[in-house]
């Protein structure tokens, strides 16, 4: 069977929602959001933050591997974080080299780092040396800053610098987020490289998932956005659940959202919840049409208690036939 793991989402899959989406099940594991290594070293405190499940076993409350993700263009200075990081997430570390956002590739971090793979492969000798041997080194890639031209050499980079695994986006930076993935190039790397190839890219659906693994020949799938507009996706790969969304579970998404909103109120400060709950919504809107009436209804609240309110006293109770198998 297919390994699931749930990608990681900066600015979107924190550690709240890491903990909602990995709590309804499917996934064997889960990467953080990026912490941003640059000329120091970051004290315990960033990662109690930022991946506070680092204090639980690195395990989501829900029990799912998490493995911190290192952003950053200077090998020593990310070999020296991931020794202290390696203390905290047992069950690996991974490095980013995929990040298309703006604010990180205008410093060299991120997708840019695919233009010199030189450079790839000294970040991953360095932080391979120096985390202990029993703990995995992996990486997430895309396809190249503006082409595809340099995407073997990269991957072959991070495979002989020691990446116990390579996460592949299948699209360059210049893409964005733009369908379609190109998953054959993702079947180019894999056999290129002598290391596990995880796909990853344009997986919204059951019927996604398997093309994916089709045409990129790979068993291992990381689901991000499709995961964040589906709670579910997982479970219906796994045969949990329906093959596709229907209506009915709508009262199961509202009790994912009024717990999201929930533990939001204790982890963030207030002026921020009621966008966070707004971001989700926008994405469950591609899933059910419910989710945008919701959204309308709170547009312009910004007291989460009353937006807490409207979506407590939308909350029907499941029906009997319910979609779980």
């Amino acid at each position: 069977m297919s390994r699931l793991f749930l990608a990681p989402m900066e600015g979107l899959a924190d550690y709240v929602l890491r903990d909602v989406l990995t709590a309804a099940g499917g996934y064997d594991g889960c990467v953080s959001e990026f912490v941003r290594v640059t000329g120091s070293l970051l004290p315990g405190r960033v990662y109690e933050r930022d991946t506070p499940e680092v204090l639980h076993g690195a395990r989501t409350p829900g029990g799912t591997p998490m493995v911190i993700q290192l952003l950053g263009s200077d090998p020593e200075w990310l070999a020296r974080n991931a020794a202290q990081a390696a203390a905290l997430s047992p069950h690996g570390l991974d490095l980013n080299f995929g990040c298309p956002a703006k604010v990180v590739n205008r410093h060299g971090g991120g997708a840019m780092l695919l233009a010199d793979p030189g450079l790839l492969n000294r970040i991953v000798s360095s932080v391979r040396a120096a985390v202990p041997a029993g703990i995995a080194v992996t990486a997430k890639m895309r396809l190249g800053v503006s082409d595809t031209s340099l995407a073997i050499d990269c991957a072959t980079a991070l495979a002989e610098g020691g990446a116990a695994s390579i996460v592949v986006h299948a699209r360059t930076r210049d893409h964005g987020y733009r369908p379609p993935a190109h998953w054959e190039w993702i079947a180019r790397i894999d056999d290129a490289v002598d290391v596990p190839v995880i796909a990853n890219g344009d997986v919204w659906t059951v019927d996604d998932w398997e093309r994916c693994r089709a045409v990129s020949g790979c068993a291992d799938v990381m689901i991000g956005r499709g995961a964040v507009s589906d709670p579910f996706l997982a479970l219906r790969i796994r045969g949990r659940m329906e093959r596709s969304p229907c209506g009915e579970e709508w009262p199961l998404v509202l009790r994912h959202i009024a717990d999201y909103l929930k533990k939001l109120q204790d982890r963030i400060a207030s002026c921020h919840e009621h966008g966070r709950v707004k971001l989700w919504l926008s994405y469950l809107k591609r899933t059910w049409p419910q989710a945008a009436e919701l959204h309308d209804a709170i547009r312009r609240m910004q007291d989460s208690r009353e937006i807490r309110g409207v979506i407590e006293n939308a909350v029907a109770p499941l029906p009997a036939s319910s979609s779980l198998k």
